[in-house]
């Protein structure tokens, strides 16, 4: 957890404030009207922080009947077969739910 701080007494012991993050692995909020603002952190976070920031490489993962190392030629979107299976179900209080 954090320790908060207001901004008006985090300016009178920024010094001290850096020496907690840096030396005793805190991490420190800084407030104004109750609300965080800012943050004093480890490097180390702001390291972890930013590489969440990039975007993961992606990974393509091909479902395929062709033995493998076989060409697979895309199909064209109209020749496409789609299996998809719905069934309706009427609303409570149709017609088909009172059996008529």
């Amino acid at each position: 957890m954090a320790h908060e701080v207001p901004v008006t007494q985090a300016r009178a012991e920024f010094a001290d404030l850096v020496n907690r993050v840096v030396y005793g692995g805190e991490r420190i909020v800084m407030t104004r009207h109750g609300k965080a603002i800012v943050a004093l952190v480890p490097a180390a976070d702001l390291d972890r922080l930013e590489q969440l920031d990039q975007p993961e490489p992606m990974t393509v993962v091909r479902l395929s009947a062709e033995p493998a190392g076989q060409p697979v030629r895309p199909q064209p979107a109209h020749e496409r077969r789609l299996d998809i299976a719905a069934q309706h179900q009427p609303p409570h209080g149709g017609p088909a739910a009172r059996g008529g």
